[in-house]
């Protein structure tokens, strides 16, 4: 049963780990270079995450540089983050790939608050699946003899324990990122 509670206990927190890469891919006024993590670039005829293709670095606050290993693939790099709709123009050198990250207006402040909501709804969603999953499997353990009643209310009661703690912890994710994002 200590098992089946821990098996709960990490496909809650790979749900939260999930959350918190989406998060990450999310702008604040701040450059980062995971802004660009989700980025594919059509390389060689096959589409390759940016940071397999080139070096990714945030010289300073507002400005994200792209170093390509291969200079042949600059264009494409450039035409990847134009396809990838997050509202940014790169700049290429012939070498060097600047991605100046623009101010953000207020409403695209509340509209990215808006996606990181929806997040962490989409990420209580997955954990309260998790929850009922769990509790399924206890009370068909119970049906079948291998844990008695009280066994049974009382795995319930840690389930819904375990739970409460990680909707308690994508409220406070969803929290931090939503004062970061409205941050002028």
């Amino acid at each position: 049963m200590d098992t089946d509670l821990k098996s709960l206990n990490q496909r809650m927190e790979k749900s939260l780990e999930a959350l918190k890469g989406e998060l990450t891919s999310i702008r604040t006024g701040r450059a980062t270079t995971s802004l660009l993590e989700n980025v594919l670039v059509e390389v060689y005829g096959t589409p390759t995450p940016i940071n397999q293709v080139a070096a990714l670095n945030v010289p300073e606050a507002r400005m994200i540089t792209v170093q390509p290993w291969d200079k042949s693939t600059l264009k494409a790099i450039e035409k990847g983050i134009r396809d990838a709709d997050l509202g940014l123009n790169p700049m290429s050198d012939g070498v060097l790939i600047r991605v100046p990250l623009p101010e953000l207006t207020e409403e695209r402040r509340r509209d990215l608050v808006k996606i990181v909501h929806k997040y962490g709804e989409q990420s209580k969603i997955a954990i309260r699946n998790i929850r009922r999953d769990g509790i399924d499997h206890f009370k068909k353990m119970e049906k079948k003899k291998e844990i008695s009643q009280d066994d049974l209310r009382q795995l319930e009661k840690d389930v819904q324990e375990v739970t409460d703690a990680k909707i308690k912890l994508v409220d406070e994710s969803i929290a931090q990122k939503e004062a970061d994002v409205m941050q002028v």
